[in-house]
Parts: structure tokens; C-alpha cells; sequence
């Protein structure tokens, strides 16, 4: 292990713990964080905000694909083009030329920025990787697209301490942007004005309503939201409270909350039903959320670019002071 943070309740217990550890593993203590994993780790003291952001590392990888003076662009993915494996090559002339560009690599890059500091591109990411075996210049060209939208706001970072309040969850699903017609499930949670957890999948499932789909993401959200909420309550004991859980869809809504039997949903596998018992059991509490208001839809389908800066800034994604927004070049 080369890279490892630690934190504690003083400076005094961290300083014991670092003797101890040195004591059975040779350390070399950098000091307070400011880089971890390819992650510059920023501290504003003067209004208490904490920063992550990967614009070196999103510099490095644009070098590495020859997109620097990529044309910027002002949302991840082309609202209007659908991508799907019709648009795979399937001459072997085709193949064997496509299989010379660096698709996979460009994936593998993106998909760590998704995973540590943008979930606004987890979406485009998710649904490109799905192409890996055959790609096509359509699928080629979209992934360009997803680093030229990098290349357009520079410097943003997920930022905390924007805001102050606890965790509080969203949950959100789309059943028809995809070809394979499984449900695109997402959450994501929150906490003082940045997002900390969220997740993008595929449901194994064909549901037959968006009720029932609505019900199926509720129930993984819940699970995450539980080893959550037992997280933050071991580091702030004395602030933890039920954590809010934010729905769009009534008829879910009412299901999740409703132990009476509906005949419409007995088909309704037992263990969905886990989300009754945490909201019984007072954990979390779900609240209706209009789908405007919805942070987690960025996760599920191509949003307008007005959408995206909106849902940009609910999930924590802001300018670093400093950051240069780039808007000169002409390249693809």
C-alpha cells in the first residue's frame, strides 16, 4: 500500500496511531491530505468547505487521447441519438479496423473519474462500456463526446459544506432510453451538499410496471442507505437521524409504505419487500420528490444541458476558484 489517509476524533489519538502503526509497517507521514489516488483534496477554512477533484488526472488522459483542444461540449451525451449494437460493425474489415482504437482504455479512464468525483457521467460511461466487444465509430464518436464535455468545465470538483444537513438519499429509474428494455436503476446520496454514494445498474429483472420498478431500485437504495446510515452514526453519534429517502413515483410510494395486498403486485418477489420493514422500522423515512426536483435522474437517462448544470450543482459539482472553463479549439 502506498496511499492511505487516516482521520480521528483528535490530533493527539492520530498521532498514537501513526507511532503504532510505524512501529510494525515503515511510514512516511506527508502531512494534511492534498493528494490521494489521483485525487487533489482541497480545504477552504473560511467558509468550512472540503473539495475533491481529478482535473489532473482528466488533463492526463485527454493528452493520452489527443482530445486537448477538443471542441468543449455542454452535456455528457447527445440527447437525441440512441446507442445500441446496431451500430457495431459487422464486416470483418470493419471489426478489425475498430479494434485499433483505443475504446476499452478511454472506458477504463472515464470509469474511474465516474466512480471517485463525477457521477455526471456515470450515466454516459454505464451505457457505453456496454459496447466493448464490437465497438462501432458511433459509440467511438460518443465517448469523445464524454471528453469533450470533460474538457468544457475544467476544474469542477464535489464539493461538502455547500450546504449542512444529513444524509438523504434519491432514487430514480428509466425503463425505455435502452434497447435491451431492462430498467435503468439509480440512486444517490448526499450529505452537506455533496454527493457520497451512487450507483448505476442494469435490473436483472423485466418489471411489468414502473411501479413495480420504482419498488425494485427503493429496496437496493435502502440497503445502501442502511450501511450508510450505520456509518455516519458511528462518526457523528450525536447528529444522526433517520435519513430521508426521496421517491418520484406515488404508486411505488404507497406500496413501499402500504403493508395491505395488492393483487397487481403479489407476483412481487418477498425479499423487494425489505423496504417496508426499514420504513417500519423508522431508518429511513420516503418522501415524494418531483422528477424536476430528482437529483439522481442525471444518473438515468441524457438530460438537456439546462438539466445538467441544474443537477450538476445539487450534486456538489463546483468550480474550484481558480479553474478555467476552456472554450477555444476546434478538434474532435
Amino acid at each position: 500500500m502506498d496511499d492511505c489517509t487516516l482521520t480521528g476524533s483528535s490530533n493527539k489519538l492520530i498521532a498514537k496511531y501513526k507511532m503504532k502503526l510505524n512501529d510494525k509497517f515503515p511510514l512516511t507521514d506527508l502531512g494534511p491530505i492534498h493528494w490521494l489516488l489521483g485525487i487533489e483534496v482541497t480545504h477552504d477554512y473560511d467558509v468550512h468547505t472540503i473539495s475533491l477533484c481529478q482535473s489532473s488526472f482528466i488533463d492526463t488522459i485527454l493528452v493520452c487521447f489527443s482530445l486537448t483542444d477538443a471542441k468543449p461540449y455542454g452535456m455528457p451525451m447527445v440527447p437525441s441519438v440512441s446507442y445500441s449494437k446496431h451500430n457495431s460493425p459487422s464486416s470483418p474489415a470493419d471489426i478489425t479496423h475498430m479494434c485499433k482504437v483505443p475504446y476499452r482504455e478511454a472506458i477504463g479512464s472515464l470509469m474511474y473519474v465516474a466512480i471517485a468525483t463525477r457521477p455526471d457521467i456515470s450515466f454516459a460511461v454505464s451505457c457505453l462500456s456496454q459496447f466493448l466487444e464490437n465497438i462501432g465509430e458511433t459509440h467511438w464518436q460518443a465517448v469523445k463526446h464524454v471528453f469533450r464535455y470533460l474538457a468544457g468545465i475544467w476544474g469542477q470538483a464535489l464539493t461538502y459544506g455547500t450546504e449542512q444537513h444529513e444524509l438523504q438519499g434519491y432514487t430514480d429509474t428509466d425503463g425505455a432510453s435502452q434497447e435491451h428494455r431492462h430498467t435503468i436503476s439509480r440512486y444517490m446520496f448526499i450529505i452537506d451538499g455533496g454527493a457520497v454514494s451512487w450507483s448505476s445498474w442494469k435490473q436483472e429483472l423485466v418489471t411489468l410496471s414502473t411501479a413495480e420498478a420504482e419498488y425494485v431500485v427503493a429496496m437496493h437504495a435502502a440497503k445502501e442507505c442502511i450501511w450508510l446510515h450505520r456509518l455516519t452514526g458511528k462518526l457523528f453519534p450525536l447528529l444522526h437521524t433517520q435519513t430521508m429517502l426521496f421517491y418520484n413515483n406515488q404508486a411505488a410510494l404507497k406500496l413501499a409504505t402500504d403493508n395491505n395486498y395488492h393483487a397487481c403486485t403479489k407476483h412481487i418477489n418477498i425479499h423487494f419487500h425489505f423496504i417496508q420493514q426499514v420504513i417500519t422500522s423508522g431508518a429511513i423515512n420516503m418522501v415524494y420528490c418531483p422528477t424536476n426536483d430528482m437529483m439522481a435522474d442525471i444518473l438515468t437517462k441524457v438530460l438537456p444541458c439546462w438539466k445538467v448544470m441544474c443537477h450538476s450543482l445539487g450534486l456538489g459539482l463546483r468550480q474550484l476558484s481558480g479553474g478555467v472553463v476552456k472554450s477555444e479549439g476546434n478538434k474532435e
